[in-house]
Formats: structure tokens, C-alpha cells, sequence
């Protein structure tokens, strides 16, 4: 990074703390997958951003001790706690590939944290 230039990171964790869908949408690539951990199924763009558009709309499922563990401009590791509807909670690990600024690919992994 160069100067004044805003992190990835930082545009995206704005971005879901604000749940500011048009902000996600911009940190995503048009050719992006997700990779979801607990059934290996590929969501791609549109439906992660309905995904989250639903989350948002509920606000029942609330992340929090969000932060990064490395970034460049390749690649971004960030870890949360994520508290869903059903009561259950974990702790999350997100692989990211990064291409022109934006998320390409994530691949998560999810550890149940007892409550």
C-alpha cells in the first residue's frame, strides 16, 4: 500500500460493520467464489451478497472481534466470532485471494466455540 491508501481490510470490515451492502458489493470481484466450510458448496457474487443482505435484514446473526491477521495484495486472513440465530457460536477464519482490490475467492474455516 501506498500513502493515504486505505487497507482492504479496512474497507471491508467497514463495510459488514456498517452493513452497508453496496460497500460489500464493492469489495467483491465480479468473478468471485466462496467456498462455504461447513459443505464445500461455491456461492458466487450474487448470492453471497443475498446471503448477506438476508443476515443483515435479520440482525440475528452479529460479528464480533473482528480482525486481520495478515494482508498484502494478494491475500487477506481475517478471524471472528460469529454468534448465529440458533444460539450456536463460532470462531471464524477466512482465507481471501485478492485481484484488483476486491475479494476473488474465500475460503472459510469454523471452529464451534462453546457458549
Amino acid at each position: 500500500m501506498q500513502g493515504d491508501e486505505m487497507s482492504f481490510f479496512t474497507k471491508w470490515s467497514e463495510a459488514m460493520e456498517s452493513q452497508d451492502i453496496d460497500a460489500v458489493a464493492a469489495c467483491i470481484h465480479a468473478d468471485y467464489k466462496f467456498i462455504r466450510h461447513q459443505s464445500r458448496t461455491k456461492m458466487n457474487k450474487q448470492e453471497v451478497l443475498a446471503m448477506f443482505t438476508q443476515m443483515f435484514a435479520s440482525g440475528a446473526v452479529k460479528m464480533r472481534d473482528h480482525r486481520c491477521l495478515y494482508e498484502n495484495n494478494e491475500v487477506m486472513v481475517e478471524h471472528s466470532i460469529i454468534d448465529f440465530p440458533d444460539g450456536s457460536i463460532e470462531a471464524v477464519l477466512s482465507f481471501c485471494r485478492l485481484k484488483d482490490g476486491m475479494m476473488m475467492e474465500v475460503e472459510t474455516g469454523a471452529t464451534l466455540v462453546k457458549s
